[in-house]
């Protein structure tokens, strides 16, 4: 019998998976072939789906990207013991895309099916919850804090931090939030996680509670996601039917639930404080801080946010011990991040790595380049509010501090990859643009200065007597440190990020000199 596998990620369905598994299906029916068809997570690999694995003695091989019109020859070769075909790929492990990756967050990616316990079970799932139900929970959160697990986010704050701050506030509740609101072009490892590999966010938000001493749990997803919504929910069923949520989790007799809640797309929601305000039925506005959510978050008690990939990176240091956790990255940045590369690059995809592989050999030894053919221009770093960072800047190992010193921030981890095409004074007015738009509206600096800094850019570009040129670029600098220290949150003070870079590594777009555009 043949064993076959192919995703029901949704990216690898929006590319014909369905399709292609639904005529293996049809074909092998019409041979009489005995056919077992699994539909597992996905890879990553994204520029090869759907991507076909088949069980061999060696291991698993790979064949994309398939189409429907591949399937009859496929079969063929197949059935005839030959893995020639112009779409084989060989060992799936031993791919040079995926063999090179150092895959902990992911290392059942491609693997195991979404909603098989067993499978789950089978690859090490729950090892980190068992491990952690024998120990009290201080000790919990010592592991994390030694850890040095970071916030998978734009702050990159210390997580045990956080836990050890609402594990000794004192309250009758406590809530563990998961800020699953990925909004940020060119992301989408928590879409995969939360599709691919449910039970892992289930049990690092569980080991949490437990840990603060939370009973209830909720994940806020984005509307736009609703195969992750389904799958969450299906999952959170699962793991209650087997006792690793409700009032008793695995006979420990201490109580943990979750709960999914569904956004509404507004990107202001991402910060954790508005999304406290929706969770609550509110408008999603910023709240100002202290208070910290830490002491008074969900409902005004006691709150632990984090977002997907820093609760999926906690079962592993409780299954491993933090020591081999920290052994991967580099000076305070320690671990794995999962870099998300996509835009105009030939192998858009999943790399999960250790901090401190350079830019470059991401975008050129992962990515392959631009799919354009043309020069590389920039790369923009950390979502719609990154810096633009150019070639020249390609060598800076990818990490949080390295990356501070070049202006930059690691954010989400996205990476949107550009060509000599693009223009980034378009890229500079779209960022201030986006900000007005998605602005709560809360703080002056972020309400105000997007849409100013918008006018401001047009008249930039419109300009064409160097004097106006040189006032409207000061402006816009200006303009830049009011959002950047003045605004409540992110949204405003990451604006500047985008727009600072365009202007000073490529003034020419903005009709300028070199010398002009110095601040």
């Amino acid at each position: 019998m043949l064993k076959l596998f192919i995703p029901c990620d949704s990216l690898a369905r929006a590319v014909g998976a369905d399709e292609v598994a639904t005529a293996l299906t049809r074909e092998a029916q019409l041979r009489g072939l005995p056919l077992e068809l699994q539909r597992t997570s996905s890879r990553g690999l994204y520029w090869l789906e759907p991507m076909l694995e088949v069980e061999s003695a060696n291991g698993r091989l790979g064949f994309g990207p398939v189409t429907c019109a591949d399937v009859p020859s496929l079969l063929d070769a197949l059935t005839a013991g030959s893995n020639e075909h112009p779409r084989a790929l060989g060992l799936v492990e031993d791919i040079a895309y995926l063999k090179s990756q150092q895959r902990l967050l992911f290392a059942r990616a491609g693997i195991t099916r979404p909603l098989s316990l067993d499978d789950y079970l089978a690859h090490a799932g729950f090892k980190g919850l068992e491990q952690s139900i024998k120990m009290d929970g201080a000790d919990v959160v010592a592991a994390v804090l030694d850890s040095g697990l970071r916030g998978r986010g734009g702050a990159a704050f210390p997580a045990g931090i956080k836990w050890r701050t609402v594990r000794d506030a004192q309250a009758v509740q406590k809530y563990i939030v998961c800020n699953a609101d990925e909004g940020d072009s060119g992301t989408f490892a928590d879409r995969m996680l939360m599709e691919g590999d449910p039970f892992l966010l289930i049990e690092g938000m569980t080991i949490a509670g437990l840990a603060v001493g939370a009973s209830k749990g909720y994940i806020y997803v984005r509307s736009e996601y609703p195969d992750a919504i389904n799958t969450l929910n299906n999952a959170l069923e699962i793991a209650r039917q087997a006792g690793y949520l409700g009032t008793d989790i695995c006979a420990s007799a201490q109580p943990f639930d979750i709960e999914v809640r569904v956004g509404a797309g507004a990107y202001i929601c991402g910060e954790e404080t508005a999304l406290l305000e929706s969770l609550e039925g509110k408008r999603g506005t910023v709240r100002p801080k202290p208070p910290l959510p830490a002491l008074e978050g969900l409902f005004g008690l006691p709150t632990l946010v984090h977002n997907v990939l820093t609760l999926t990176s906690v079962p592993v240091i409780m299954a491993r011990g933090a020591q081999y956790y920290r052994d991967f990255g580099m000076g305070r940045s320690l671990g794995t991040m999962p870099f998300q590369l996509a835009g105009n690059v030939r192998y858009g995809g999943l790399v999960e790595r250790a901090f401190g592989l350079s830019l470059r050999e991401l975008i050129e030894g992962y990515g392959g380049g631009t799919a354009s053919g043309l020069p590389l221009k920039a790369a923009q770093v950390g979502g719609p509010l990154g810096a633009w960072i150019p070639p020249a800047h390609f060598d800076t190992p990818l990490d949080y501090e390295a990356l501070a010193g070049i202006g930059a921030m690691l954010g989400h981890g996205g990476v949107v990859v550009a060509d000599e095409s693009l223009n980034m004074a378009q890229m500079a007015r779209f960022a201030l643009q986006f900000c007005a738009e998605e602005s709560c509206g809360k703080c002056t600096p972020c309400r105000i200065g997007s849409t100013r800094g918008v006018e401001v850019v047009e008249r930039l570009i419109a300009s064409t007597a160097p004097a106006a040129r040189e006032e409207q670029a000061q402006l816009l600098w200006d303009l830049c440190d009011t959002l950047q220290y003045g605004s409540l949150c992110a949204l405003g003070g990451m604006t500047s990020y985008p727009v600072s870079s365009a202007l000073k590594h490529f003034p020419a777009d903005f009709g300028m000199a070199t010398t002009e555009a110095t601040q």
